[in-house]
């Protein structure tokens, strides 16, 4: 029934509408929080894209219930969405093309190159950002110590596919147009969180669901997803989990991203996308060798003491955008003081 088909998600929507109003997060937890999510939502979209064989039409499910329960939400009172604004919905257009598009050379990508290409490039996305970050978002370049953690975040990753008896690199060319779009994407969603004023962060939510489902449902009925779709009780359950997960995934994603500089963010993606390795080697027959698992320490390592750039001093004074909006629609400044990017006492994922 109707009824029950949207109780996962308003269970969700009502637990985090509480959870915001209760809880006064720092930086690390909302990291942890967002490595954790992002860990189960993985393993949640393997389940439901194994058995119903049907990608665009699952996102465009997940995209378009996170979209419809924040709407009931605010109209019931829940949360707060600010009122339908053109300015809103111009400058999230561009971030659902960017997510799309990420999207779209993300599957390019693995059809053309391997994973071993892939996570190369993932890990040195960090390398590109922190000089983005320096031109466009008003941050210092790294210090010695970040450098350096960079570095061995990029070496690391590249030693791991290495010592993989079947390395091959290829594809470059969708693994290239990735890279640029990817590079795009976390600098300009990070400009969004940052300047866009919304009253709260389920605005953000909001928009960056509800637009990419036109494109979306064009794409599924094109590709003729819904006749392979096998929609038996399992498989209906584990898609509206993936629907609840993909709500509290867009909530926290968002957040995170407003807390740290768009470098940090990569990093912590990068520690999920290692940590998910690691696990796999421990449940899965597919082990990687010792090479390979003290490749990835060094990455976790690396990853543990990085700190992201303060911002500039002619920028946090009003050189540049320099305020930040709080989750709750104020202006405060934002630190100058680095952050730690993996919190010393936590446990991600993807």
């Amino acid at each position: 029934s109707q009824v029950s088909v949207r109780l996962p998600v308003v269970a969700v929507l009502g637990a985090m509408a509480r959870i915001r109003r209760v809880l006064k997060l720092s930086t690390a937890a909302w990291i942890a929080v967002y490595m954790l999510v992002s860990s189960l939502m993985l393993i949640v979209n393997k389940l439901v894209i194994h058995n119903l064989g049907a990608p665009s039409i699952i996102l465009l499910c997940q995209l378009a219930t996170t979209a419809f329960a924040v709407k009931i939400g605010s109209i019931i009172g829940i949360l707060t969405l600010d009122p339908p604004s053109l300015h809103h919905a111009a400058t999230f257009s561009i971030v659902a093309f960017a997510f799309l598009s990420t999207i779209f050379t993300n599957i390019k990508t693995l059809q053309y190159a391997n994973v071993e290409t892939f996570i190369i490039f993932r890990a040195c996305t960090p390398l590109a950002l922190c000089v983005l970050d320096y031109i466009f978002l008003g941050r210092h370049l790294p210090g010695p110590r970040s450098a350096l953690c960079l570095l061995l975040l990029g070496a690391g990753a590249a030693g791991y596919v290495v010592s993989d008896k079947s390395f091959e690199v290829k594809g470059y060319f969708w693994v290239g147009c990735w890279f640029m779009v990817f590079l795009f994407d976390m600098i300009f969603l990070k400009h969004a969180a940052d300047n866009i004023k919304v009253k709260s962060n389920w605005t953000r939510v909001f928009y960056s669901n509800a637009l990419p489902c036109i494109p979306l449902s064009i794409l599924g009925m094109g590709t003729g997803e819904t006749k392979k779709m096998d929609l038996n009780r399992w498989n209906v359950s584990l898609l509206l989990l993936s629907c609840a997960m993909g709500l509290a995934m867009s909530y926290v994603s968002w957040q995170a991203r407003s807390l740290i500089s768009s470098t940090a963010f990569s990093i912590v993606g990068n520690v999920c996308k290692f940590l998910t390795i690691t696990i796999n080697c421990i449940i899965w027959d597919n082990h990687a060798s010792p090479q390979g698992l003290a490749c990835l320490s060094v990455c976790l390592v690396a990853a543990f003491f990085y700190k992201q750039a303060p911002l500039r001093d002619d920028y946090a004074a009003g050189g540049g955008t320099g305020k930040s909006k709080s989750k709750t629609g104020s202006e405060t400044e934002l630190t100058r003081e680095p952050l730690h990017v993996t919190p010393r006492v936590h446990k991600n994922a993807p």
